[in-house]
Protein backbone atom coordinates (compact mmCIF):
# COMPACT_ATOMS: atom_id res chain seq x y z
CA UNK A 1 0.00 0.00 0.00
CA UNK A 2 3.19 1.89 0.16
CA UNK A 3 3.38 3.00 -3.33
CA UNK A 4 -0.14 4.08 -3.65
CA UNK A 5 -2.04 6.68 -2.29
CA UNK A 6 -6.01 5.70 -3.71
CA UNK A 7 -6.47 1.84 -4.54
CA UNK A 8 -10.21 1.62 -5.87
CA UNK A 9 -11.79 -1.71 -7.35
CA UNK A 10 -14.97 -2.17 -9.14
CA UNK A 11 -15.87 1.14 -7.22
CA UNK A 12 -19.59 2.18 -8.58
CA UNK A 13 -21.93 4.82 -7.93
CA UNK A 14 -25.56 4.70 -9.15
CA UNK A 15 -28.38 7.74 -8.04
CA UNK A 16 -31.95 5.97 -8.47
CA UNK A 17 -31.91 5.07 -12.79
CA UNK A 18 -28.60 7.01 -13.33
CA UNK A 19 -25.41 5.17 -12.95
CA UNK A 20 -22.68 7.94 -12.46
CA UNK A 21 -19.35 5.89 -11.86
CA UNK A 22 -19.60 1.86 -13.03
CA UNK A 23 -17.12 -0.38 -12.24
CA UNK A 24 -13.85 1.81 -12.07
CA UNK A 25 -10.63 0.34 -10.77
CA UNK A 26 -8.07 2.68 -9.97
CA UNK A 27 -4.35 2.87 -8.77
CA UNK A 28 -2.90 6.24 -8.03
CA UNK A 29 1.13 6.35 -6.52
CA UNK A 30 2.02 8.21 -4.00
CA UNK A 31 3.57 11.60 -4.89
CA UNK A 32 2.07 12.04 -8.36
CA UNK A 33 -0.22 14.50 -9.91
CA UNK A 34 -2.73 12.45 -11.11
CA UNK A 35 -5.40 13.87 -13.33
CA UNK A 36 -9.20 13.15 -13.83
CA UNK A 37 -9.69 14.42 -17.81
CA UNK A 38 -13.50 14.30 -18.63
CA UNK A 39 -16.47 17.05 -20.11
CA UNK A 40 -19.27 18.13 -17.26
CA UNK A 41 -21.34 14.79 -16.43
CA UNK A 42 -18.63 12.49 -17.09
CA UNK A 43 -18.42 11.62 -13.09
CA UNK A 44 -15.35 13.24 -12.15
CA UNK A 45 -16.83 14.88 -8.89
CA UNK A 46 -18.46 12.01 -8.02
CA UNK A 47 -15.68 10.06 -8.05
CA UNK A 48 -13.63 12.51 -6.03
CA UNK A 49 -16.86 12.71 -3.36
CA UNK A 50 -16.49 8.62 -2.82
CA UNK A 51 -12.62 8.77 -2.83
CA UNK A 52 -12.59 11.78 0.12
CA UNK A 53 -15.69 9.75 1.82
CA UNK A 54 -18.15 12.09 1.23
CA UNK A 55 -20.53 10.01 -1.00
CA UNK A 56 -21.07 6.37 -0.31
CA UNK A 57 -20.25 4.39 -2.93
CA UNK A 58 -23.11 1.96 -4.16
CA UNK A 59 -20.77 -1.02 -4.58
CA UNK A 60 -16.64 -2.12 -4.63
CA UNK A 61 -13.68 -1.38 -2.63
CA UNK A 62 -11.75 2.18 -2.09
CA UNK A 63 -8.47 2.34 -0.06
CA UNK A 64 -7.08 5.87 0.28
CA UNK A 65 -3.88 6.10 2.86
CA UNK A 66 -4.57 2.78 3.46
CA UNK A 67 -7.56 3.44 5.35
CA UNK A 68 -10.94 1.59 4.28
CA UNK A 69 -13.55 4.35 2.57
CA UNK A 70 -15.90 4.98 3.72
CA UNK A 71 -15.79 3.08 6.72
CA UNK A 72 -12.90 4.92 8.05
CA UNK A 73 -13.55 8.66 6.45
CA UNK A 74 -13.63 10.58 9.61
CA UNK A 75 -9.68 9.40 10.36
CA UNK A 76 -8.79 10.62 6.52
CA UNK A 77 -10.48 14.00 6.66
CA UNK A 78 -7.54 15.19 8.47
CA UNK A 79 -5.15 13.97 6.34
CA UNK A 80 -6.72 15.60 2.92
CA UNK A 81 -7.19 18.69 1.62
CA UNK A 82 -10.17 19.41 -0.94
CA UNK A 83 -10.77 22.30 -3.09
CA UNK A 84 -13.98 22.04 -4.78
CA UNK A 85 -15.10 23.78 -8.27
CA UNK A 86 -16.73 27.06 -6.68
CA UNK A 87 -14.18 26.92 -3.94
CA UNK A 88 -15.63 26.73 -0.25
CA UNK A 89 -14.78 30.42 0.61
CA UNK A 90 -17.14 32.64 3.02
CA UNK A 91 -17.53 35.80 1.11
CA UNK A 92 -18.54 38.04 4.24
CA UNK A 93 -14.91 36.98 5.94
CA UNK A 94 -11.42 38.33 5.44
CA UNK A 95 -9.01 36.36 3.67
CA UNK A 96 -7.19 36.21 7.02
CA UNK A 97 -10.72 35.46 9.19
CA UNK A 98 -11.26 32.68 6.41
CA UNK A 99 -7.76 30.82 7.12
CA UNK A 100 -8.85 31.16 10.35
CA UNK A 101 -12.19 29.45 10.83
CA UNK A 102 -10.22 26.54 8.61
CA UNK A 103 -7.63 26.53 10.81
CA UNK A 104 -10.14 25.61 13.57
CA UNK A 105 -11.86 23.32 11.35
CA UNK A 106 -8.76 21.33 10.89
CA UNK A 107 -7.84 21.22 14.65
CA UNK A 108 -5.43 23.10 14.29
CA UNK A 109 -4.03 25.04 17.58
CA UNK A 110 -4.18 28.80 17.77
CA UNK A 111 -0.45 28.88 17.80
CA UNK A 112 0.50 26.79 15.06
CA UNK A 113 -3.17 27.87 12.88
CA UNK A 114 -1.42 31.67 12.91
CA UNK A 115 1.65 30.40 12.26
CA UNK A 116 0.69 28.34 9.22
CA UNK A 117 -1.72 31.55 7.56
CA UNK A 118 1.42 33.72 7.59
CA UNK A 119 3.86 31.31 5.75
CA UNK A 120 0.82 30.41 3.14
CA UNK A 121 -0.01 34.05 2.83
CA UNK A 122 2.95 35.11 2.13
CA UNK A 123 3.56 32.17 -0.25
CA UNK A 124 0.38 32.48 -2.41
CA UNK A 125 0.69 36.46 -2.37
CA UNK A 126 -2.10 37.16 -0.14
CA UNK A 127 -0.38 38.85 2.92
CA UNK A 128 -1.55 42.58 1.52
CA UNK A 129 -5.14 41.51 1.01
CA UNK A 130 -5.56 39.30 4.78
CA UNK A 131 -8.30 42.15 5.47
CA UNK A 132 -10.55 42.15 2.23
CA UNK A 133 -13.41 40.04 2.40
CA UNK A 134 -13.20 37.45 0.19
CA UNK A 135 -16.29 38.09 -1.95
CA UNK A 136 -14.81 41.61 -2.87
CA UNK A 137 -11.32 39.08 -4.49
CA UNK A 138 -10.96 38.66 -8.09
CA UNK A 139 -11.35 34.81 -9.89
CA UNK A 140 -7.31 34.32 -9.40
CA UNK A 141 -7.03 36.06 -6.23
CA UNK A 142 -10.09 33.22 -4.57
CA UNK A 143 -8.63 30.85 -6.27
CA UNK A 144 -5.21 31.15 -4.35
CA UNK A 145 -6.85 31.79 -1.09
CA UNK A 146 -9.05 28.52 -1.33
CA UNK A 147 -5.84 26.49 -2.20
CA UNK A 148 -4.15 28.08 0.51
CA UNK A 149 -7.12 26.94 2.75
CA UNK A 150 -6.99 23.62 1.45
CA UNK A 151 -3.11 23.02 2.79
CA UNK A 152 -3.76 25.01 5.74
CA UNK A 153 -3.32 21.50 7.42
CA UNK A 154 -0.19 20.58 5.09
CA UNK A 155 -2.80 17.35 3.95
CA UNK A 156 -0.67 14.75 2.63
CA UNK A 157 -3.33 14.07 -0.21
CA UNK A 158 -4.99 17.01 -2.27
CA UNK A 159 -8.38 16.75 -3.97
CA UNK A 160 -8.69 19.58 -6.87
CA UNK A 161 -12.64 19.43 -8.14
CA UNK A 162 -11.85 21.63 -11.42
CA UNK A 163 -10.05 24.21 -9.72
CA UNK A 164 -9.09 26.54 -12.79
CA UNK A 165 -12.75 26.81 -14.32
CA UNK A 166 -13.30 30.16 -13.30
CA UNK A 167 -9.90 31.80 -13.70
CA UNK A 168 -8.37 33.14 -16.77
CA UNK A 169 -5.07 31.63 -18.82
CA UNK A 170 -2.20 33.36 -16.30
CA UNK A 171 -3.79 32.19 -13.17
CA UNK A 172 -4.32 29.09 -14.37
CA UNK A 173 -0.66 28.54 -15.25
CA UNK A 174 0.55 30.11 -11.83
CA UNK A 175 -1.77 27.81 -9.84
CA UNK A 176 -0.11 24.93 -11.68
CA UNK A 177 2.98 26.05 -10.66
CA UNK A 178 1.96 25.99 -7.09
CA UNK A 179 0.67 22.40 -7.64
CA UNK A 180 4.52 21.39 -8.92
CA UNK A 181 5.62 22.66 -5.90
CA UNK A 182 3.26 20.65 -3.14
CA UNK A 183 4.08 17.66 -5.44
CA UNK A 184 7.93 18.04 -5.37
CA UNK A 185 7.57 18.44 -1.54
CA UNK A 186 5.70 15.03 -1.35
CA UNK A 187 1.83 15.66 -1.65
CA UNK A 188 0.03 13.50 -3.59
CA UNK A 189 -2.55 15.75 -6.12
CA UNK A 190 -6.06 13.80 -7.92
CA UNK A 191 -7.36 17.05 -10.30
CA UNK A 192 -10.37 16.73 -12.58
CA UNK A 193 -9.95 19.06 -15.75
CA UNK A 194 -11.68 18.94 -18.93
CA UNK A 195 -8.64 21.41 -20.20
CA UNK A 196 -6.48 19.26 -22.12
CA UNK A 197 -3.26 21.53 -21.61
CA UNK A 198 -3.73 20.91 -17.76
CA UNK A 199 -4.17 17.16 -18.72
CA UNK A 200 -1.30 17.03 -20.24
CA UNK A 201 0.43 18.58 -17.27
CA UNK A 202 -0.28 15.72 -14.78
CA UNK A 203 2.31 12.71 -14.42
CA UNK A 204 -0.72 10.43 -15.12
CA UNK A 205 -3.78 10.37 -17.06
CA UNK A 206 -7.33 8.87 -16.70
CA UNK A 207 -9.96 9.63 -19.50
CA UNK A 208 -13.63 9.47 -17.71
CA UNK A 209 -16.30 9.01 -20.33
CA UNK A 210 -20.04 8.57 -19.05
CA UNK A 211 -18.74 6.98 -15.67
CA UNK A 212 -16.31 4.68 -17.18
CA UNK A 213 -12.71 5.10 -16.80
CA UNK A 214 -10.68 4.96 -20.38
CA UNK A 215 -6.65 4.91 -19.08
Amino acid sequence: MADFAIQASSLRKQFGEIVAVDGVDLEIPTGQIYGFLGPNGAGKTTMIRMLCGLLTPSGGDVQVLGLDIPAEAETLRSRIGYMTQKFSLYDDLSVQENMHFMGRIYGLSRSAAAARIEELLELYALADMRRRFAGTMSGGQRQRLALAAATLHSPTLLFLDEPTSAVDPENRRDFWEKLFDLSDAGTTILVSTHYMDEAERCHQLAILETGHLRN
